[in-house]
């Protein structure tokens, strides 16, 4: 990782709370990476499915006179700016986030936990994705995550109106618990109301276990969709396991089923993925499958994706 030493944050400290001017370290992290995809295998010929990676992450944080620890994120790709944020946080008040870009809501940050090596089975593979229920992002959204207390930690986000898909600003709350008597457990729920149209809403949740033993992880974890319209509400069950079959290797199975509350073919995406470290590379991919696409009995597809990264 590259260094540039002791920059003064005067700005940020003086724009998140009345302070000092603070001394941080800006750190600069990049990477070397090579991928090799094809999202809809047998489809119409897409060219050549090689590319790398072009993005480069500058971060900052440092404590302030008042105990408050604050920082800064930014992301270059492809020459442009893109994900960024600003964040405070302490042990009393949990972390305050502002993300200007790129970032997640309490509830899309837990759309699906079930482990994998790679990517999710319903990713990868052309409209895999499109029933995926996790609320709404997008720019310029506040997140606050509290301490945990007692092994429970709560998430609430908002987005304001004027960066929401509609006149209605956007919240959200996750709830995330595990408990000290039982380690590597983790129990969660997360909700919100999605206005997708002016006098349109989707009442949305999800519900979740995930829990470790050895080096088997195993997660389980049920949503539900219910929109204003009458017979149109859709609910995803999704399921995971994950093998550490050594401290450098993974593998995991991963399955998504999508059931609409009128269609007869439920969506249903199942993918294998594996990941390899050794030192600063990383070979990482995924397998996937997703039939009857958006409810249609005759779309099937397959897709794959495939993933060698150096980190520096």
């Amino acid at each position: 990782m590259n260094k540039l030493k002791t920059i003064g944050l005067t700005a940020l400290g003086t724009t998140l709370i009345a302070s000092s001017a603070f001394a941080a370290e800006l750190s600069v992290s990049g990477g070397a990476s090579l991928y090799f995809d094809d999202p809809n295998r047998g489809g119409a010929a897409k060219g050549n499915s090689f590319y790398m990676g072009d993005s480069i992450n500058f971060s900052a944080s440092g404590e302030m006179d008042n105990g408050l620890t604050a920082g800064v994120n930014y992301e270059i790709d492809g020459g442009a700016l893109d994900d960024h944020n600003i964040f405070i946080s302490s042990d009393a008040i949990g972390t305050i986030r502002f993300d200007g870009s790129g970032g997640s809501s309490a509830m899309s940050a837990v759309d699906d936990v079930a482990p994998t090596a790679y990517e999710e089975s319903w990713d990868i593979v052309t409209g895999g994705d499109t029933y995926v229920i996790n609320g709404l992002s997008g720019a310029n959204i506040f997140k606050w995550t509290s301490p945990s207390v007692a092994g429970a930690t709560l998430t609430m986000s908002y987005l304001d109106a004027s960066d929401a898909v509609t006149d209605v600003s956007y919240t959200d709350f996750a709830i995330a618990f595990s408990p000290e008597m039982v380690e590597c457990l983790t129990l969660g729920y997360a909700a919100s109301d999605v206005e997708v149209a002016t006098g349109t809403k989707h009442a949305e949740s999800t519900m979740y276990v995930k829990y470790a033993f050895g080096p088997v992880t195993v997660g389980y974890q049920t949503s539900d969709q219910d929109k204003t319209a009458a017979n149109t509400d859709v609910s995803t069950l999704t399921y995971g396991i994950s093998y550490a079959v050594s401290d450098n290797m993974s593998v995991a199975y991963h399955q998504a089923t999508v059931d609409s509350e009128t269609d007869t073919d439920d969506q249903e995406a199942t993918g294998i993925s594996i990941s390899y470290t050794m030192g600063s590379m990383t070979l990482a991919g995924a397998m996937n499958s997703v039939d009857n696409v958006g409810f249609d009995a005759t779309d099937d597809r397959e897709g794959y994706e495939f993933g060698l990264t150096f980190a520096f």
